[in-house]
C-alpha cells in the first residue's frame, strides 16, 4: 500500500501548479494533504482523479490550516479532529480507518515567529494529540501518522541547526515531545531507511534555499512500532514543485 502527505500551501495554488498531475503519476492508494486553506465548495469544479474518494476537515477560519485526505480504498470510518473542542476548530486532523491500521492526517501547530505560540503548542497541543494517537491504539490496531509536524527532531533534520536552536521548529520542547511520541511506541519511518543529513521537505522561499538545499525534514511518516517489519520504503520528493514543502511517502506490505 503506498501512502503520500503533502503539506501544499494551499490547495487552489497547488491545483495552479500541477497538483492533478501528481496525483495521477504518484499511483498512491492514499494522499494526505495538509494546510488546505480552502473548503469542500472552493473546490467543487475540480475533477479529483478517479478513483480516490475525498474527505475535508476545514478550519473554521476560511484561507487557513485545514486537512484532506484522498483515499483509493474504503475506509471503514472517517473522522475528523482530535475529539476535543479547544484543538478542533482549525481543522487539523483527519483520520481514516481500515481494517489492519488507522491512518491519521496532521498539520501540526506551528509555533510562530518569536514563539508566540509554543506554550499552546509544547504544553497544549502535542500532550493532547499523543494521547489521541494513544486512544487509538488502544483500539487493538496500529497506528499510522503523517504530515507536517513542524518540528525537525534531530540536527540532521535541519541544515543550520545551531543557529535554529531557539527558532519555531527546532525548540527543546517541540523535540523533546516527538521525542516523546517515539518513546511511547512509534518510528519515525524515514529513518529505518536513511540515516544521513542533507534530507529536507521544506525550504524557505528567501535566498534561493531550495536550490542551494537549506532546509528542514519537517514531514514525516510515523508508524507504530509492530508495523516495523510492514515497512518496505521511506522517501522524500524534493524535485516535485508546487510547494514550499515537497511531498513524502511511505510503502508498507
Amino acid at each position: 500500500m503506498k501512502l503520500v502527505s503533502w503539506n501544499v500551501n494551499g490547495v487552489r495554488a497547488a491545483l495552479k501548479k500541477g497538483l492533478l498531475d501528481f496525483m495521477k503519476e504518484s499511483r498512491a492508494d492514499v494522499i494526505c494533504l495538509q494546510e488546505a486553506k480552502a473548503h469542500p465548495g472552493d473546490a467543487q469544479h475540480v475533477e479529483w482523479p478517479k478513483g480516490y474518494e475525498v474527505h475535508w476537515n476545514p478550519a473554521v477560519k476560511k484561507g487557513y490550516s485545514g486537512t484532506i485526505l484522498f483515499t483509493r480504498r474504503k475506509p471503514l470510518a472517517v473522522t475528523r479532529g482530535i475529539g476535543l473542542r479547544d484543538h478542533d476548530g482549525e481543522g487539523r486532523v483527519i483520520a481514516a480507518e481500515y481494517e489492519d491500521f488507522h491512518l491519521v492526517n496532521v498539520y501540526q501547530p506551528n509555533s510562530q515567529r518569536g514563539l508566540t505560540r509554543l506554550d499552546y503548542r509544547a504544553r497544549e497541543w502535542d500532550p493532547a494529540f499523543l494521547a489521541y494517537l494513544k486512544k487509538l491504539g488502544k483500539k487493538g490496531k496500529p497506528v499510522i501518522f503523517c504530515g507536517d509536524l513542524n518540528v525537525a527532531h534531530q540536527e540532521i533534520d535541519l541544515t543550520n541547526p545551531k543557529p535554529n536552536r531557539r527558532n519555531a521548529g527546532f525548540t527543546e520542547e517541540e523535540r523533546q515531545n516527538f521525542t516523546r511520541v517515539l518513546e511511547s511506541g512509534f518510528v519515525d519511518t524515514f529513518r529505518v531507511f536513511e540515516s544521513g543529513p542533507g534530507h529536507y521537505s521544506w525550504w524557505s522561499q528567501m535566498m534561493n534555499c531550495r536550490a542551494r538545499n537549506i532546509g528542514w525534514r519537517v514531514d514525516y511518516f510515523v508508524a507504530s512500532e509492530k508495523l516495523r517489519s510492514a515497512l518496505k520504503r521511506a522517501w522524500i520528493s524534493p524535485e516535485v514543485m508546487g510547494s514550499d514543502h515537497c511531498p513524502v511517502g511511505l510503502e508498507i506490505a
